[in-house]
């Protein structure tokens, strides 16, 4: 290109001064583009509403954007083969804005002066969990997994894996094909509430990650060892007694700890498992009770501890009074919601006073030292 502007010149240089010159114009700016090829980049072709704003960023890799106005927040919005992706970023100090992934410059619009950000399918894929909801059973994890499914930065396995108590001998890659696709600025969660009660789960979860977050729902003992014994029931049918299975030949003042629904209850004495492996700020416990009068509540601190953006509100829950039980809007815009199966609020056995004051005797010094070892009065009378 150079070598047909120089013979250009050569036939022009004869012919005017002012030609001359109009051909040593054109062979400067096309050396200088030559050499220049940022200047055919993405960053010169930034609206004119973003120049002033925008700088520090590569051709096409945006990792960190320095921002001169008093902007606190900013979302991106753009298509990838045809899907919408959003990025939401905070700034810190006011002005550097980081991202949590590498995304890919997709394209400007010149009339909007919108950014436009992708992240590729090269980067979807599958990855272990960064958080797993622990337990307990019948304390309201199903709940929590479908509240939290709703923010657009978490995704969740729907089968309960139980790999660290029953399949562990499958290894960690027949783990993580069970995982949901996720891009890097997702987390992927899975709930198996068996790990709670098991002896070797924490340990073989820090094997795999000891930066693992682990969320514990819990609820008054009592009432979940009878919300317990309730899907027992609906699940065989016929099944023994509560009070046979509860209490050692009906003697209400003896409770029969083997019984895996009376032995799911005692919280300190799992808890004491998990904080021998993962120290007690790794561990985020909700308060079962509180998850269905307040989920916003809940949720949002949930929200808070799992690093993600407060986008789950209290205005995205409904509360079903036929059933007694929280649903949710998976978009604020929508008239209906998702509630869970009718398998959730399901109405309860009633027992005579004795076994229930038996049970709440049992259960009290095992909810104080949780209180202590928490430092949550969770107020279970």
């Amino acid at each position: 290109m150079i070598g047909n502007a120089l013979k250009t010149v050569r036939k022009i240089r004869r012919k005017s001064p002012c030609s001359f010159i109009s051909a040593g114009l054109v062979l400067f700016l096309v050396c200088f583009l030559g050499f220049n090829d940022k200047l055919l980049s993405h960053d010169a072709w930034v609206p004119a509403s973003y120049r002033g704003h925008l700088s520090g960023y590569h051709n096409r890799d945006l990792r960190t954007i320095f921002l001169g106005g008093n902007v606190s927040r900013l979302q991106f919005k753009g298509t990838d083969n045809g899907r919408t992706a959003h990025k939401l970023f905070n700034f810190k100090n006011g002005r550097n804005l980081t991202a949590t992934t590498e995304l890919n410059l997709g394209k400007v619009s010149s009339q909007t002066g919108n950014l436009y950000l992708t992240q590729t399918d090269n980067d979807r894929k599958r990855r272990l969990p960064q958080a797993i909801i622990i337990g307990v059973k019948k304390g309201g994890t199903r709940a929590l997994l479908e509240f939290l499914r709703v923010h657009p930065d978490v995704k969740a396995t729907g089968p309960e894996p139980h790999f660290f108590d029953k399949h562990y001998q499958k290894g960690l890659d027949w783990y993580r094909s069970l995982m949901p696709e996720t891009m890097p600025n997702q987390i992927t969660i899975e709930k198996t509430p068996s790990y709670f009660i098991t002896k070797e789960v924490p340990e073989r979860i820090f094997q795999m990650s000891n930066s693992t977050k682990l969320v514990l729902v819990v609820r008054d003992p009592v009432t979940r060892a009878i919300s317990d014994y309730t899907q027992i029931l609906s699940k065989h049918g016929k099944s023994k007694s509560f009070q046979s299975s509860a209490f050692l030949r009906n003697d209400t003042t003896k409770i029969n700890i083997s019984w895996i629904v009376i032995r799911i209850g005692l919280y300190v004495k799992h808890l004491e498992n998990w904080l021998s492996v993962f120290p007690l700020k790794q561990i985020h416990i909700v308060h079962g009770e509180n998850l269905v009068t307040n989920p916003g509540e809940e949720v949002r601190k949930v929200q808070k501890f799992l690093g993600l953006e407060p986008v789950i509100t209290d205005k995205h829950f409904f509360f079903n009074e036929r059933r007694g039980f929280p649903c949710i809007k998976k978009k604020l815009k929508h008239k209906r919601g998702h509630c869970l199966d009718e398998s959730k609020g399901r109405p309860h056995p009633r027992f005579p006073e004795s076994v229930m004051s038996a049970l709440r005797r049992f259960y009290r010094p095992y909810n104080e030292q949780f209180y202590r070892m928490t430092n949550i009065d969770f107020n279970w009378t």
